[in-house]
């Protein structure tokens, strides 16, 4: 095992994981591999985990009904660990926990994390937390559970093992949580691809009213708070969206928002090649990797879009310059 991990968890009695707001897979996956693998490995240390209302779909994983919600008042932790999260902001309303722990580590892999934690694990390199997370671990001491959790993650972050952050690395890992015994195909179609009719309703509504622009390079499509009541959908039904968007033949990028507040958007930013969508997002506030990012921005959908088109149209023009 990592030497700091295995320092901080020997010299704690009590520790806590945490992840991101709107936990995706990979943010599940992490801390929840994390989570069984303490358990397991740790009898004596007392664990707890916080994520932010995770989608059910995960709900086949271990120790997911041991996932807390909702912030308790008043407790505290000698550690706490944080996965997938690129800054402190994003812990939400958990952010007490971290706040008042006796020591603190951040695991990641967002090239824009700076580093929050008094310990700080970031490989921009790695496709995901969950492929750090392994990399900390005694790999003969994975069981079936952990496998379950760190492979999901992956799956979800590398989009199946076929975006840009997908290592011959990556692969290794996954081939190895494989041998321990998963079922990697039902994992992948029940989490990742499988749709539930109303979000494929979303989906189709959303894909039907995208528009490209700038000569096709980009397509965007947003979904307002009216229509997600009218389908009956939360913003954990809009995964996937982004992404089949970003198949849209000639595109490079693809933006996909949907309404949050009153003129307040959640912005999903994808690339294809060569434009550098964490630059953009982090520009705005937000964060995230190389060919996936994404923010928070104010205006109607048509400010957001303006907002945000300079900056994409730059990094297209200068590298069409060089080409």
């Amino acid at each position: 095992m990592n030497q700091l991990l295995e320092h901080a968890l020997s010299a704690a009695k009590t520790a806590v994981i945490l992840g991101h707001l709107n936990p995706d897979g990979d943010c599940v996956g992490s801390a929840l591999g994390l989570y069984n693998y303490l358990t397991a490995q740790y009898p004596g240390l007392s664990v707890d985990i916080y994520l932010d209302h995770p989608s059910a779909k995960f709900s086949y994983l271990k120790g997911f009904d041991k996932i807390l919600c909702e912030y308790e008042e008043g407790k505290s932790y000698d550690l706490c660990i944080t996965t997938d999260s690129s800054d402190r902001e994003r812990l939400g309303v958990f952010l007490p926990y971290f706040e008042s722990a006796g020591s603190t580590i951040c695991i990641d892999h967002h090239v824009t994390n700076r580093g929050f934690a008094e310990e700080n694990i970031i490989c921009p390199e790695a496709s995901s937390a969950s492929e750090v997370v392994y990399t900390l671990l005694d790999e003969e001491k994975i069981d079936l559970a952990a496998a379950e959790c760190l492979y999901t993650g992956i799956v979800h972050d590398t989009g199946v093992f076929k975006y840009s952050c997908t290592s011959g690395k990556t692969m290794e890992i996954a081939g190895k949580l494989m041998d321990k015994g998963i079922d990697c195909t039902e994992i992948i179609d029940g989490s990742f691809y499988r749709k539930t009719y109303v979000q494929n309703q979303i989906l189709g509504r959303a894909l039907l009213e995208s528009i490209l622009f700038m000569d096709g390079k980009c397509v965007f499509s947003a979904v307002k708070r009216k229509e997600m009541d009218f389908y009956g959908v939360t913003n954990k039904d809009l995964d996937g969206i982004i992404d089949q968007l970003r198949l849209t033949e000639g595109v490079e990028v693809a933006i996909f928002m949907y309404e949050t507040g009153v003129s307040e958007f959640k912005v999903s930013l994808r690339s294809c090649r060569y434009v550098d969508v964490s630059r953009i997002a982090a520009y705005f506030g937000g964060g995230g990797h190389v060919r996936a990012a994404g923010c928070t921005m104010s205006g109607g959908i048509h400010d957001v879009l303006n907002n945000l088109a300079p900056h994409i149209e730059q990094q297209i023009l200068a590298w069409e310059a060089e080409h």
